[in-house]
């Protein structure tokens, strides 16, 4: 470490430091960074404070709209109230609404039973229902409930759930297979590249015809033959997906390894008398780390799409579980006459695949300037 004229110790500037410096610089992959840490926030955390849970069914919410405002609306109690009511084989006679409160005046030919109440509370739009001031002949009397008051955000789905809690609940699944999946990819890709480029010869020639073969192979066949043998669920998706993404990332690696092989630092360890395990894990691997981050950030929104892809073929999560892909297709599916069913899923995936995209730009600037 170098020393001033005064003594004083200064810290050298490493490699590492300037790349962190021209990656901050990088505008667009900082504000890539900051949309994408506040996606993930909203993801794993605004599902444990919103108000609905993500297969909560309400089944007088099928398909409403978008909005600010708590549903139901004002024009609506009345004749869901006289709805209800009619369930229980009486005449409303009047129906009067004070702030959260409802109040209806009903009459009958025949005695009223006070369990009508439960048409109320069974419902999504009312519950405490009381039955009050029933008259000594049993023929009329007055029924006052809550009115219950629910926020959808984005809408719900065409099951009456909750969109806002479902595309937070899928950001879930999408990121997780995505990271999942590439660090599967990742640490194949890595070890297999690397060993192959390293042993060189019969070895290389041998592992390299493999990889050739599996990229011969079609991807949707391994996932089929997957979906046979395990079934279809959450761990499926990234043993599918990484068990095939490795391929890039073995080649990347291979062609990384066979330069690095012949720099002197990799002799004079083999000079030393280190072997080949060593030489691999504490010179060649640690050496590649540069393409393989910058590739990480572009295989991940890869795999998100592949993911949206298979999940929209009904090969990835399944109901009540959900993902991007998904929810993408069931709006597909109804963007004639629900089209925020497409809209809120869809900016939350471009949005995040625009974000991994210009992070990995600026990597690949940061760590490579002679390439800029």
């Amino acid at each position: 470490m170098p020393a001033t004229d005064n003594g004083n110790a200064v810290r050298g500037r490493s490699l590492w430091d300037d790349a962190r410096d021209r990656l901050l610089a990088n505008k667009a992959a900082v504000a890539s960074m900051i949309l994408l840490a506040a996606v993930a926030i909203a993801c794993f955390l605004g599902p444990l404070v919103l108000p609905h849970p993500y297969d909560a069914v309400y089944r007088d919410f099928v398909k409403v709209p978008a909005s600010l405002e708590a549903y139901p609306r004002e024009d609506q109690i009345a004749p869901a109230l006289e709805s209800l009511l009619r369930r229980g084989r009486v005449t409303v006679d009047t129906v009067e609404v004070s702030g959260e409160r409802v109040t209806a005046r009903i009459s009958s030919s025949r005695d009223i039973d006070p369990r009508l109440v439960r048409y109320l509370d069974r419902s999504d739009l009312f519950r405490n229902g009381e039955v009050a001031d029933l008259a000594a002949d049993g023929k009329s009397a007055t029924v006052t409930a809550e009115v219950r008051r629910l926020h959808f955000f984005f809408g719900t789905d065409s099951n009456g759930r909750d969109l806002m809690t479902r595309t937070l609940i899928a950001g879930r699944v999408s990121l997780t297979i995505g990271l999942l999946a590439t660090l599967v990819a990742i640490s194949i890709g890595v070890i297999y590249g690397s060993v192959s480029g390293y042993l060189g010869g019969r070895v290389d020639l041998l592992m390299m015809r493999v990889v050739d073969v599996l990229y011969s192979l079609p991807f949707i066949f391994f996932v089929i033959l997957l979906v046979v043998f395990f079934g279809r669920n959450f761990i499926l998706m990234f043993i599918a997906v990484g068990a095939v993404e490795w391929l890039d990332m073995a080649r990347i690696v291979r062609g990384q390894t066979l330069s690095l092989k012949r720099q002197e630092f990799v002799q004079a360890a083999e000079a030393l008398g280190v072997d080949n395990a060593g030489v691999l894990k504490r010179h060649i691997i640690p050496n590649t780390l540069g393409p393989v981050v910058i590739y990480m950030t572009l295989l991940v929104p890869k795999v998100i799409l592949l993911e949206s892809f298979l999940s929209f073929l009904g090969l990835g999560v399944q109901e009540p579980l959900t993902s991007w892909g998904v929810l993408i297709s069931e709006g597909s599916r109804n963007v004639q006459g629900a089209a925020w069913m497409l809209i809120f899923p869809s900016i939350f995936l471009t949005s995040t695949l625009f974000a991994l995209n210009f992070i990995g730009d600026g990597l690949r600037d940061a760590l490579d300037p002679k390439d800029r």
